[in-house]
């Protein structure tokens, strides 16, 4: 069941307050994170994704140490079955001042209790 303010928004306004144990709270204790889908050589080197809260939190400490800031803009959501669909574009600013963006799509499945049981994130 998807939460009335959603997965994705509470989600990502958690990072970009930098609230890991906010962020860490959204997920259920066994939900899995693929970001990106597929591994990627310094996130996920394996592309087995990042299970349970420990490792996810990992996740968070590898991607959020050399950032500043994080903002983003949703461009699209839509929400059914017990998955939200949410097209973003991330931007980061670098502690070194460099700044990048991206587009992605992201996907939420929902736990029976509301929480997110998985996060895909499609993106290069």
């Amino acid at each position: 069941m998807i939460p009335s303010d959603g997965l994705a928004i509470p989600s990502m306004t958690a990072v970009r307050a930098k609230d890991r144990a906010g962020w860490l709270g959204l997920f259920e204790a066994d939900a899995l994170v693929e970001d990106p889908v597929g591994g990627h050589p310094y996130l996920d080197p394996e592309g087995k994704g990042h299970r349970g809260r420990e490792a996810i939190g990992r996740f968070y400490d590898s991607f959020s140490a050399a950032q500043s800031s994080m903002d983003f803009e949703v461009h699209h959501l839509v929400a059914c079955g017990g998955e939200e669909a949410a097209f973003v574009t991330m931007r980061f600013e670098m502690l070194d001042g460099t700044r990048s963006e991206q587009k992605m799509i992201n996907i939420y499945k929902a736990s029976p209790q509301g929480r997110i049981a998985s996060l895909r994130s499609y993106w290069r």
